[in-house]
């Protein structure tokens, strides 16, 4: 070989090598710091004990911390724009409920983002099933007790939420306007505050995300009435649905879902989703997820997106038939 040759064929391996280099690099290269879970909810909320759950697992798979940032307030609207305006390099998370994502969009003019246009869908989490509850001592031992109670002392019964478009506000607005009746609303700063707060006799009632109030049941100071799926539930079989207790085919459940700021490279989004899904497919986080009252699931992105097109509609219909405002 002469030396001319020698140089071109160094030049050459040289030149792959540096291609490969860079190629493993970033493959391998995401994530290669703590990652930050913003959750626009209460500590102690559904989304929140789910989202506790899958990080944790999702943490030790890859090595690294992930950090949960509860920004509640003006019902997830401060949280979620703080995932819009995050830098899209995959190192913040969003974990929304779908109160967030496809009821406020329908109640509020003058959010700050666009839930379809800031925000990158990367998969389903879990759906979020609910249930009625009052505190231990109150006289409302069925749904059908709440409806005629509230038929003969119109707009006298107060019930909590989690403030004013959350999941608890439309449950009930759902279930009064199903059911014709009228009742007094509550909003708290969170649906973890409306459960104490009814814990405390502050209010009569509130629908509320199994997860949230699973331990407030467990020790006594609530009383789980009626869930509202269309079937019973396995770790609850004595307690009936909603529909079978008072108001013949009410179903209501909320969901869980993870986000990323829009601009997130494609590759990123591949690499959480496939954590995402790895940790749902854990025996224990599944465990963990439906003894709190949640049911795994897990999507595609674009299967995500779909979801979001289809609620927003919906939402957009029912708040409509319904008159739900927040003002």
């Amino acid at each position: 070989m002469s030396r001319r040759q020698f140089l071109i064929h160094s030049l050459a391996s040289y030149s792959a090598l540096t291609t490969l280099s860079k190629s493993a690099w970033a493959q391998t290269a995401y994530p290669n710091k703590p990652i930050k879970l913003i959750v626009p909810l209460a500590a102690g909320s559904a989304v929140d004990n789910a989202a506790r759950i899958v990080m944790q697992k999702i943490s030790t798979n890859i090595g690294l911390g992930i950090a949960i940032e509860n920004q509640a307030g003006a019902s997830g609207i401060i949280g979620a724009d703080k995932v819009a305006k995050s830098a899209p390099d995959g190192y913040v998370w969003g974990g929304f409920n779908d109160s967030i994502m496809t009821m406020l969009p329908n109640l509020q003019s003058h959010i700050p983002w666009d839930i379809q246009k800031d925000f990158e869908p990367i998969s389903l989490v879990a759906t979020v099933e609910w249930g009625l509850v009052v505190e231990q001592d109150s006289p409302i031992k069925t749904a059908a007790d709440l409806i005629a109670l509230a038929k003969k002392n119109p707009g006298k019964i107060n019930y909590g939420s989690g403030g004013n478009g959350s999941p608890q506000h439309m449950a009930m607005a759902l279930f009064a306007s199903q059911s014709g009746i009228k009742l007094t609303h509550v909003p708290y700063k969170g649906a973890t505050q409306a459960a104490v707060g009814l814990a405390g006799k502050e209010v009569d009632v509130c629908f509320q995300g199994i997860a949230t109030v699973n331990s407030l049941v467990k020790s006594g100071k609530l009383r789980l009435i009626a869930v509202s799926t269309p079937k019973r539930m396995p770790q609850f079989a004595d307690v009936p649905t909603v529909s079978e207790s008072g108001l013949v085919g009410f179903e209501f459940n909320s969901w869980f879902a993870m986000m990323a700021p829009a601009g997130t490279p494609k590759p990123i989004v591949q690499r959480i989703l496939k954590e995402v899904l790895k940790a749902l497919s854990d025996e224990n986080v599944k465990e963990q997820l439906i003894a709190q009252g949640l049911t795994p699931r897990g999507s595609t992105s674009e299967e995500l997106a779909s979801l979001l097109t289809a609620q927003l509609n919906k939402y957009e219909k029912l708040i409509h038939q319904a008159g739900i405002s927040i003002d």
